[in-house]
């Protein structure tokens, strides 16, 4: 009956976890590009996302880890065998390579705080698909075990990755078009375009 327990607050820890991670790289992309923003607008969505990060990170993110690694904990005492699989180690390590992008949110949250971050929105959007990638692999990984299809995976992994790019690409051409459009028709509007 434990392993149950733990394994339904293992679940409900992974969904807040990656609901954080999923949203927490969005308000950097829109941290980043309120710099943009002449002021007074620039003050104000820069505190209202430094706000909006450290909520976030510390009452959402933060306590959905720790209960992820501790009923993971808690799943591995009641099934200790299942350390000796060679899925779980491959599924630890892209844990690890969260934990580490966890922490790095922080830095970079800090970073932003102090207007010394140097990446750009559209940097922001990359790094936002990070966690997609690793938790796809966690998942199958989790649900295949080693029986897990390699050629079927790398190719939806691969597929994945150039929908990302594909998509990331489509939507920087779609703002830089409208942020076009928008300077030729103030250039018409202004004084010295009615000449």
């Amino acid at each position: 009956m434990a392993y149950f327990w733990f394994k339904a607050f293992h679940i409900v820890g992974i969904v807040c976890w990656f609901a954080g991670m999923f949203y927490l790289p969005r308000l950097f992309v829109y941290h980043a590009e309120a710099y943009e923003q002449p002021e007074p607008a620039r003050g104000i969505l820069t505190t209202q996302y430094q706000v909006m990060e450290k909520r976030l990170y510390s009452i959402i993110m933060t306590p959905a880890m720790l209960l992820t690694i501790a009923m993971a904990i808690g799943l591995v005492t009641t099934e200790p065998d299942v350390m000796k699989e060679p899925w779980m180690h491959i599924k630890l390590f892209f844990v690890l390579l969260l934990v580490g992008y966890h922490h790095y949110c922080k830095r970079i949250m800090k970073k932003l705080a102090a207007n010394e971050c140097k990446m750009t929105g559209q940097q922001f959007r990359w790094f936002n698909e990070i966690p997609t990638v690793f938790f796809v692999i966690v998942v199958m990984l989790a649900v295949f075990k080693n029986s897990l299809p390699l050629d079927a995976t790398t190719w939806l992994i691969a597929a994945m990755v150039i929908g990302m790019v594909a998509a990331i690409q489509l939507y920087a051409r779609k703002r830089r078009l409208a942020s076009e459009q928008v300077d030729s028709t103030t250039a018409i509007g202004s004084p010295e375009g009615s000449v």
